[in-house]
């Protein structure tokens, strides 16, 4: 990495999106590496433990509302949903009055997966993002959330 990629722009530099924004993209490619790595000690991929965390937080949804959630089509959730019943890690429960949909929910072993992937997450993010002092951590969170909100909006058209 040359010198001008390591050290931050002077404030004296104008600031550039587009350069912030591959930062952010190489940033975010780089921490979802280093917790994908992670997961893969605990047996998971990202999309498998999304499932999971989500279930953790949340648990009678269906195949539907979950790829709702996770952004993701029904049939990307229902090849997940179908390894991670193999697994043993969630199950399918039948809804009274609706034959189609099936609610999810975890199993023991899949919220103790979930824990753990939980708690490995944490701890990378309290080892990186936490250890930014509380003033800086709160600017950063107000300006994610206001790129989040120009994001929504320019989506909407």
């Amino acid at each position: 990495m040359s010198e001008r990629q390591a050290r931050p722009a002077s404030k004296a530099e104008p600031s550039d999106p587009l350069r912030v924004w591959f930062r952010f993209i190489r940033l975010s490619r780089r921490v979802t590496a280093a917790v994908a790595a992670e997961l893969r000690e605990l047996g998971l991929s990202i999309p498998q433990f999304d499932v999971l965390s989500t279930l953790s937080e949340q648990e009678g949804l269906t195949q539907q509302e979950l790829a709702a959630r996770l952004y993701v089509t029904k049939g990307n959730v229902s090849g997940l949903i179908d390894r991670l019943v193999e697994a043993g890690l969630v199950e399918r429960r039948s809804i009274p009055g609706d034959r189609r949909s099936h609610a999810l929910h975890l199993t023991t072993a899949g919220a103790q997966v979930a824990a753990r992937g939980i708690a490995a997450q944490a701890a990378y993010v309290t080892r990186t993002l936490g250890r930014l002092g509380e003033a800086d951590l709160r600017d950063f969170e107000e300006l994610v959330v206001k790129w989040r909100e120009l994001a929504r909006a320019d989506a909407a058209g």
